[in-house]
């Protein structure tokens, strides 16, 4: 399961029940270091095909279980996660760069629920039944799973994101075949160790590990996987929209945002503030549903400021085994390069930087100076038009802007490709149902930020996606629904 070269992590693939080595690996950093700790296969089309066989294989019994034997699997795998859940948090730290802190209380304890949530959501869906009496005829539904669902999951929030479309999949009867990304695949592999465990048959889940361009793809275009879902950029689901075409593939798309926090001058600004900090810097705003446009009504925007941005200063970037660290390490080198060159932009364009990059010092323990590090950057007086407030920057970057009408900024929050997410921060309950019907947005919170009900669809509008997850939208998704008419 495990093998050492130079101290280094291996991973193999987990095809049919079995950990199989790949001919081809490539190398992951630990992001706090900007160190290789790691190896990751670097698989293809053969790899894909054969966890596609032995996916196929293992539909036929798998598919035929009963709803119950399936949830008391799912239990089963949750109960092994979480008992090993701070050895998951720990490696989910030093592979992503998150703090332990955001992995211990956030990203592990999703991954188990999911599970959790699926294996009970799955005893409790009806089929509908209609009659006509007038013909003899009696019509009802029933729901079959699909088959072979490929499953394409994120770096940000890896083992969160990857069990909230496999716990769905295997709970409705379909077996997977799932690539997590290249950057963060130790938790996937360490989760394969234990499915034998939790009673999952072989050939049930398949994880494959490598490149979005050569195992993502494959996945993609295999004719025999009839079903992907996706999380991650829009650039890329454009890809995987035209190369499942041919296919007539069913497709659920998750993708970015670039999501509008309205703060109106009757807000509560004790909660907003820490809440608003939270929604743009938590896991060093590498979350889709992060706030990354701030709309302060003019009356209150300088106190506003103010306060925000003192609060921001004193987030702690910092090692993220560090347990008083509030920033951890961005994903990789590039993607440090790639948040740092936005606020670049925005500085040539005129915007102010008020706190963060360029502005304040960064200092690093000793160990950490090569790895990828930002400090938590607001910035104003930043023109609509930017890019800095079209385009989604992924990290802990925000812009802050002055509105009047309410009727103003609902047309400016609009004003973008994207439509996941928004948060409205008001005391007047009419305003708060007006400008949430109002915003092209797939969820609004008021006066909070990422309070879900998995029951509740979950997805975007415009450029954030196509489709919804959640336990009606996730068992419609991955399930063929069939209408029978008897006549008596």
């Amino acid at each position: 399961m495990m093998a050492h070269s130079k101290a280094l992590l291996v991973l193999e693939n987990f095809i049919g029940g079995k950990f199989v080595p790949c001919s081809s690996y490539i190398d992951s950093y630990n992001p706090s270091t900007g160190d290789v700790y790691c190896r990751v296969p670097d698989s293809g089309e053969e790899e894909i095909d054969a966890a596609v066989k032995a996916a196929k294989a293992a539909f036929p019994i798998w598919s035929s279980k009963s709803p119950l034997e399936r949830s008391q699997i799912l239990n089963k795998l949750a109960d092994l996660i979480e008992h090993d859940l701070e050895a998951f948090a720990q490696a989910e730290s030093k592979d992503q760069g998150k703090t332990i802190t955001f992995a211990r209380t956030v990203d592990i304890p999703r991954a188990v629920y999911n599970f959790r949530f699926f294996a009970s959501s799955i005893l409790h869906h009806t089929t509908e039944c209609t009659e006509m009496a007038s013909l003899g005829c009696v019509h009802y539904t029933s729901r079959a799973p699909v088959g072979v669902a490929g499953l394409i999951s994120p770096w940000n929030l890896p083992l969160y994101l990857l069990t909230w479309k496999i716990a769905p999949a295997i709970a409705c009867g379909n077996t997977v075949v799932a690539k997590p990304s290249e950057m963060t695949s130790v938790t996937a592999w360490m989760m394969c160790g234990l499915l034998e465990k939790a009673g999952v048959p072989h050939g049930v889940v398949n994880v494959v590990f490598g490149t979005g361009s050569k195992a993502g793809e494959a996945l993609v275009c295999h004719p025999d996987v009839p079903l992907i879902s996706f999380t991650g950029s829009t650039l890329t689901a454009q890809r995987i929209t035209e190369k499942s075409a041919p296919h007539c593939k069913r497709l659920s798309l998750e993708l970015g945002g670039k999501n509008p926090a309205i703060i109106f001058d009757d807000a509560d600004l004790s909660q907003c503030i820490p809440t608003t900090l939270r929604s743009s810097f938590a896991n060093q705003g590498e979350i889709c549903l992060c706030t990354s446009r701030i709309f302060v009504q003019r009356g209150i925007c300088s106190e506003f400021l103010k306060r925000f941005v003192a609060e921001a200063k004193k987030w702690k970037v910092g090692n993220p085994s560090d347990p008083t660290a509030d920033v951890g390490a961005l994903i990789s080198k590039e993607h440090l390069e790639k948040v740092r060159s936005y606020v670049k932009k925005a500085r040539a364009e005129g915007a102010r930087v008020l706190c963060g990059e360029g502005v304040d010092a960064l200092t690093l323990p000793t160990g950490n100076q090569k790895g990828y590090f930002m400090l938590p950057t607001v910035i104003a007086e930043v023109k609509d038009e930017s890019c800095c407030m079209q385009e989604e920057i992924f990290g802990p970057v925000t812009c802050v802007v002055e509105f009047d009408t309410e009727e103003e900024v609902i047309e400016r929050a609009n004003s973008v490709k994207y439509g996941l997410a928004a948060t409205v921060w008001s005391s007047n309950v009419g305003r708060v149902h007006r400008v949430a019907q109002k915003l092209q947005s797939g969820l609004v919170w008021t006066n909070c930020w990422l309070i879900r009900d998995l029951n509740l669809p979950f997805g975007g509008m415009k450029a954030s996606g196509i489709g919804r997850e959640g336990a009606k939208d996730s068992y419609e998704f991955f399930t063929e629904v069939k209408t029978i008419t008897i006549k008596h």
